[in-house]
């Protein structure tokens, strides 16, 4: 068998070279002559399929079916004008938030450095911070880390006297004992107009205080004493950040005042929403958890809360609908977010932290306080996420809820359940876009009219 001999590295490339010079001038020319017919001949056919299918799919009767690319381009408008519709609806929110930074670019708030004993010394007892009346502790702690602090006061156009009045917890209830607040606050007054300048030029007309109690400024808890003591003299020109608020005239807020929320701790929101979602299922029809009676020398409740609150438990206390419970419990924050309507009947005074911790908690607030008025209406519109209800009618409760969850509970829920209410009813220690302080921040931006250094600036452009 004659083994057959593997051409060298040379011998192969001449080879290769006289196969292709042998292709060039022999059949395979013959061959490629008729790939480029062949080639024309395709592209003709092709060119006669893209005409005819172009024709036929422009001529379809109206009663066929639309082709695929057709429904694909359909689809593609429809998606376009889902999206632009979405896009339209946040702008008008972008808007708002730009139009909210460009308010808050220019406002500055100069903060008071007070000996602690007007407000950190407080902060011994961990509740000071966390109770329904500590939104005097986070309004100063989110300043003082905000981009609207200055500390220049003389380019300032307000001043935070940071006094914190609520922290005198008494040890016989546990409540706030604040028959100490005129002193504390006319001391700190003392003190800042001995050493600045700034409250006398003005008589304390851009000074800003916080009076998160039950009839502000008046610092008493029983409304009749409040209204006799009335707002003391050295605050009556200031302004005052107050939760009480009513769309009447009453002693308590004659004063420049903006009106704020009660405050919950935003972290102990966080976690309820963790375990269950603001959408979850809501198994309880009608909740109320807190007092009925304050004593037993007052179990007609004629004082306390205008026996609105008595009407509600001898009235629903057996109904099933009702889930009414009189004594505290420690994680009753997810009973209101199993809840589908939130009793927030007046107490001693007509605002209640259950105002807030429904809307935050997505549960539906049934507003039962003749009279009263909501904080930051501007971002939160009341309307659309809670019902109101008038003491005198608070005995047909169970007519008239049943009523709105046959007709549009499921509108007023979704309205609710937007996050913005959430936001805006919760202070935080750092201001965050659209929270709490940072509607505060925009009340005061609507009052710079009032700051001394707004009327310097005003005549320094008119002379």
């Amino acid at each position: 068998m004659v083994e057959k001999k593997v051409p060298s590295k040379e011998k192969r490339g001449f080879y290769l070279k006289m196969r292709l010079l042998h292709a060039k001038n022999g059949r395979v020319q013959e061959k490629s002559c008729f790939f480029k017919y062949y080639k024309w001949f395709l592209w003709l056919s092709l060119s006669l399929y893209l005409f005819s299918s172009y024709f036929i799919t422009n001529n379809n009767p109206p009663n066929k079916p639309t082709s695929l690319t057709k429904t694909r381009v359909s689809n593609a408008k429809t998606i376009l004008a889902s999206r632009a519709l979405f896009e339209s609806t946040n702008a008008s929110h972008l808007q708002e938030s730009t139009d909210d930074q460009g308010l808050l670019k220019d406002l500055k708030i100069f903060v008071y450095e007070l000996p602690p004993n007007y407000n950190t010394d407080w902060l011994t007892n961990e509740r000071c911070t966390k109770h329904l009346f500590a939104s005097e502790v986070a309004i100063h702690r989110a300043l003082l880390n905000s981009d609207v602090r200055t500390f220049d006061p003389y380019e300032a156009h307000f001043f935070f006297v940071p006094v914190y009045v609520s922290c005198n917890f008494s040890t016989i209830n546990g409540f706030p004992a604040i028959g100490h607040a005129r002193t504390l606050i006319s001391s700190a007054i003392q003190l800042i107009s001995s050493e600045y300048p700034f409250w006398n030029r003005t008589q304390g007309f851009d000074h800003v205080f916080v009076a998160s109690h039950d009839y502000g400024a008046c610092f008493h808890a029983m409304e009749n004493v409040a209204v006799a003591d009335g707002i003391p003299g050295f605050l009556k020109n200031s302004i005052i950040l107050q939760t009480f608020g009513v769309k009447y005239k009453h002693p308590c807020q004659e004063v420049e005042n903006v009106l704020i929320p009660p405050y919950i701790p935003p972290e102990t929101v966080r976690t309820t929403l963790e375990n269950f979602p603001v959408t979850g299922r809501r198994n309880i029809f009608v909740f109320f958890r807190g007092k009925m009676e304050v004593h037993p020398k007052n179990i007609s409740g004629r004082f306390y809360s205008k026996r609105v609150r008595t009407v509600i438990w001898r009235k629903f206390n057996s109904d099933r609908r009702f889930y009414l419970r009189r004594h505290r419990f420690a994680g009753y924050q997810s009973e209101i977010v199993r809840s589908v309507f939130c009793l927030c009947p007046l107490g001693w005074a007509p605002w209640s932290p259950r105002l807030v911790e429904s809307v935050v908690l997505g549960c539906v607030p049934v507003i039962i306080a003749d009279g009263i008025r909501l904080p930051f209406p501007s971002a939160v519109n009341w309307a659309e996420i809670s019902l109101t209800v008038a003491e005198r009618d608070v005995g047909n409760l169970g007519t008239i809820l049943e009523h709105v969850a046959a007709t549009n509970l499921s509108t007023i829920q979704k309205n609710l359940w937007d996050q913005r209410n959430r936001r805006a009813l919760l202070f935080n220690n750092q201001v965050q876009e659209g929270d709490a302080t940072w509607q505060v921040l925009l009340s005061l931006a609507g009052k710079m009219d009032r700051s001394h250094e707004s009327s310097s600036r005003g005549s320094r452009v008119s002379s």
